[in-house]
């Protein structure tokens, strides 16, 4: 069992970033506030060792998280840390336990930008024994959302040619990896600079987007069919374009939500299934099967990076009390992988 550390916030407080109103970076201030406590017998508390950034958390801040009433929100939806106490329905996990999960942080439950969080058993899973937790906290979010995207959504298939947008960053570098699993053809938009990157990863082609036109890269990739399955991680115009990148009566996940302006036509000649991907559904309706599904994934890919078979790229990592300034980071774009918050 691992050691167990004194934080300097004993007793009932906690030390955590928190959103008091939407707006830029500068309104993630440290704070205390009550520490969480087990409400139901299924759940864990966590002490967090490290806790991830994504995009999306950079968008709830600056628009409004899902429920704006109430405030103040503690941010970030994924985590990872030793288990501190459990319900007394638990069976899964005990006292000790490493884990990893998403969880909170879109305005309701709280988030993992703190000390503390507490998890319902089925939405987490033992973190990989060989990573450490600042590279199990990068996985959750990411790893879900390209695992639903590919696998349940556009049922990808062995042998089949995939397009991945954006291949460089969280959810992009994670898919080209598993849509590899899948014995799938891959090729990726990227920045010419972050080539080797993506070809490391395992793509079988990188499209230098700013240089080359992506469609007509991809149709001479796939001998002028297109491919199977795009995933667009990049949404507006990328979105639309892609309609002409697949295949006929192939499919398009995307995970942005399309706008107003989309000419649906060229997706509707080509018999397209399009496929919406919000991997936040199951935290924003509480959908007991669906966020136990992830955590079926989460185990999934524990075993995956255990066997060395994945891999998630975290490029930089902050403090806890930085919060702000890895956001920052993230809306200046050209990420590559992940950013990870270290939790003393």
């Amino acid at each position: 069992m691992p050691a167990k550390r004194t934080r300097k916030n004993s007793g009932d407080g906690m030390h955590a970033i928190l959103m008091r109103a939407a707006g830029g970076p500068e309104v993630l201030e440290p704070g205390e506030i009550p520490r969480p406590a087990i409400e139901r017998p299924g759940q864990i508390l966590v002490a967090l060792r490290a806790a991830g950034v994504n995009p999306v958390d950079t968008k709830l801040r600056s628009r409004g998280t899902f429920f704006p009433d109430r405030m103040p929100a503690v941010l970030g939806c994924d985590g990872a840390g030793v288990v501190e106490a459990v319900g007394e329905r638990v069976q899964r996990f005990r006292p000790g336990d490493e884990v990893y999960f998403c969880s909170g942080g879109i305005g309701g439950h709280p988030g993992n930008y703190a000390e503390y969080a507490v998890v319902d058993e089925t939405a987490a899973a033992l973190k990989p024994a060989s990573v450490d937790f600042t590279a199990a906290a990068a996985v959750p979010l990411v790893a879900i959302t390209a695992w639903e995207s590919l696998y349940d959504r556009g049922r990808l298939q062995a042998g089949q040619r995939t397009l991945i947008h954006a291949g460089a960053g969280g959810v992009g570098h994670v898919a080209i990896q598993l849509a590899r699993l899948r014995d799938a053809w891959v090729c990726t938009t990227v920045s010419a600079r972050k080539t080797d990157f993506v070809l490391g990863l395992g793509a079988h082609e990188a499209i230098p987007y700013k240089d080359r036109d992506f469609v007509e890269a991809v149709l001479s990739w796939s001998g002028g069919e297109g491919a199977d399955l795009v995933l667009d991680t990049v949404g507006g115009e990328t979105f639309e374009r892609s309609f002409r990148a697949a295949r006929f009566y192939g499919d398009l996940v995307t995970l942005l939500q399309p706008g107003p302006g989309v000419d649906w036509n060229e997706a509707r000649i080509r018999n397209l299934r399009i496929s919406l991907e919000l991997m936040l559904t199951p935290l924003l309706h509480e959908l007991p099967q669906a966020r136990q599904h992830h955590g079926e994934i989460l185990e999934e890919c524990a075993r995956l990076i255990d066997e060395g078979r994945l891999h998630v790229h975290v490029s930089e990592t902050f403090p806890l009390e930085q919060a702000a300034a890895a956001h920052r980071r993230i809306e200046a774009g050209g990420v590559t992988g992940k950013l990870v918050l270290t939790i003393p």
